[in-house]
């Protein structure tokens, strides 16, 4: 009687899981969309528009194994500016968008999957140019460049700063250079991965003020069974070794 009663337990859990992963239509897709944001998300040819085999970069790699082991479809694109593909996502069910930078103001905005990769927020000066900043408040004295919505400029808004955006962020590096902006508000390793791109070194860490964690947002109406699907599939992976190679492999 007990066999019976825990095999009939057992084939409703089985039958439980199945009907879960069944909830998905056979045609349903995550449309995905990224940026230019080296070295985690980028165009093989550099340019502002690419799709699919177009893409690289260690979030890319992470996401596309992501979805291949979850089983779940998706198209990607990388478009620019950045601005209008946050909009997009949290518009438009079955987007989303990578590397988003994780943040207690955009939580309850999206669905999330991640931690894809971690970085820092940085106050970056031209090389050889010596400036002493103990914190952002002080850094207020100063005119400061940003990239337009990104969640750095986002922090720096919310302390009171006013940041001078960018569309772009690599037009932060002509700025610094030139002495438009005394400082330059950017992600590590980003920043200098973007300067090294454009032949500048030398680039001095004046503050590093925040850690951070990028993540998959998913527009909210996303089902919790893809949520959940992808979660696990990033778990497995970061357990196997998979995330620290391609880390390795672009830095």
């Amino acid at each position: 009687m007990l066999k019976t009663l825990k095999n009939s337990l057992l084939g409703g859990l089985i039958l439980a899981a199945c009907a879960a992963h069944a909830e998905l239509p056979a045609d349903y897709k995550v449309v995905l969309l990224t940026e230019n944001f080296p070295p985690f998300n980028m165009a093989v040819d550099d340019k502002n528009f690419a799709r699919d085999d177009g893409i690289d970069g260690i979030s890319t790699e992470v996401v596309r194994a992501m979805f291949k082991r979850a089983e779940i479809n998706y198209s990607l694109s990388l478009r620019f500016p950045w601005d209008r593909l946050y909009r997009l996502t949290l518009d438009k069910p079955s987007y989303g968008l990578f590397s988003t930078t994780f943040t207690a103001e955009r939580q309850p905005l999206f669905k999330w999957v991640g931690p894809l990769a971690k970085t820092s927020w940085v106050l970056l000066a031209a090389p050889g140019k010596s400036l002493n900043v103990a914190s952002l408040k002080e850094a207020g004295q100063y005119q400061i460049g940003a990239y337009k919505n990104d969640a750095v400029s986002q922090h720096l808004e919310s302390q009171g700063l006013k940041p001078v955006n960018a569309l772009r962020d690599q037009e932060n590096i002509k700025k610094l250079l030139s002495g438009k902006i005394d400082l330059w508000a950017t992600t590590d390793p980003v920043g200098r991965y973007l300067a090294k791109q454009d032949g500048v070194s030398g680039l001095t860490t004046v503050l590093r003020f925040n850690e951070a964690e990028l993540y998959l947002a998913l527009n909210k109406d996303t089902p919790d069974e893809v949520v959940e699907r992808l979660q696990k599939a990033l778990d497995e992976l970061r357990a196997e070794g998979f995330i620290d190679e391609m880390t390795s492999n672009y830095l």
